[in-house]
């Protein structure tokens, strides 16, 4: 008797919370859209992060349709200083949810000009622009061509800037801050096929050639900060020479696809005759690393953890990450990470901590 009216008893209180939220649920909204609003808006999360080397992962998709992953994107705080890496679509949003300081954004490097990494560019020049209230442009480096890519998003949005002008006054807009201001990178040359772009404050970046043929040239790059370390290895296939600049590295974001899905998605358009899409699915598989080609270079650089990102195919779960991965965990002896967005892996300066968490 005792258990039945105890029963019963919390069947009412249910009853009673699911009618209170019901009756009160514009209430509840409105708390819990303050509460959001007071959380984030405006938040510069750099300040709550100690002095280092601290990586957004803004972007870890590809250009495939994926719900839950942007286009390529990383940001990366060194120190003081604030860069991006590509600007796939919806990198900037990601960014702005992730509370980057992107009004102090600094440069933007891209790793080829593979409309999956250049395609979120103008959303991002908007932002630094206008939450910067930027007096000059924003500077764009990348591989030869930069400079058609950046005038066309500058004409494109051209337009645009002047609305915001005329809307927020020019100490907001200034028009003298609008667009992007395109560097050249050349491919470097040489043994082992890298440049040092910049080095200075503790900061040292460094571009490397790599192989993503018949796009050429390709980078990745190499970001030092008092003493801790990222590769990013852009678009490629396994690279001796991204090996070489690696050594020693604390993280490595690495891209990946996996050749024995993408072969079922070839298939399967093959069986329901759409020919051309199997064309492409085919055309891809020669110019990506897999998994295990990623786990190759981290071992053979010895990094100390290894992120994968630039996912191909996109996994809507991550019930698929070990399917995906195949046998790279035999290959690296170290932790392995499919990277999501929203993922920020922090490398305090000074010491050996390789932090990680998701914001969501």
């Amino acid at each position: 008797m005792k258990k039945r009216y105890l029963a019963l008893g919390l069947v009412a209180l249910v009853a009673i919370g699911a009618t209170g939220a019901f009756v009160f649920k514009r209430q509840i909204g409105e708390v819990m859209f303050r509460q959001a609003v007071a959380e984030n808006v405006g938040r510069d999360r750099s300040t709550e992060l100690p002095d280092g080397l601290h990586v957004f992962m803004c972007g870890s998709g590809s250009p495939l349709p994926d719900p839950t992953r942007a286009g390529p994107c990383v940001g990366v705080i060194a120190g003081k200083h604030v860069m991006v890496f590509d600007s796939g679509s919806g990198g900037a949003r990601r960014l702005a949810r992730m509370g980057f300081p992107t009004a102090r954004l600094e440069k933007v490097y891209l790793t080829h000009l593979h409309s999956d990494h250049i395609d979120g560019l103008g959303e991002l020049m908007l932002q630094a622009w206008v939450g910067g209230s930027r007096a000059t442009p924003l500077p764009i480096a990348g591989p030869e061509g930069v400079n058609d890519v950046v005038t066309g998003f500058n004409m494109a949005y051209r337009l645009d800037s002047t609305y915001r002008t005329a809307h927020h006054g020019t100490e907001i807009a200034n028009p003298a801050g609008f667009g992007g201001a395109a560097e050249v990178i050349p491919a470097p040359t040489g043994a082992g096929h890298t440049q040092v772009l910049v080095d200075k404050d503790d900061l040292k970046v460094t571009v490397i050639a790599v192989n993503h043929a018949p796009v050429s040239p390709a980078f990745g790059y190499r970001i030092d900060y008092k003493g801790r370390s990222v590769v990013l290895s852009g678009d490629t296939v396994y690279s001796a020479d991204l090996v070489a600049a690696s050594a020693g590295v604390d993280v490595m974001f690495h891209e990946a696809l996996k050749p024995s899905m993408v072969v079922e998605m070839r298939d399967a358009a093959v069986a329901k005759g759409q020919a051309h899409i199997a064309k492409v699915m085919g055309d891809i598989l020669d110019y990506h690393a897999s998994p295990e080609d990623a786990a190759r270079a981290a071992a053979d650089a010895k990094a100390k953890q290894l992120v994968i990102y630039h996912i191909v195919p996109p996994l809507p779960s991550s019930m698929l990450d070990a399917a995906f991965l195949g046998d790279a965990p035999s290959l690296f002896s170290g932790p392995i990470r499919v990277a999501e967005d929203g993922l920020l892996v922090s490398l305090p300066a000074g010491g050996t901590a390789i932090d990680q968490q998701v914001i969501r």
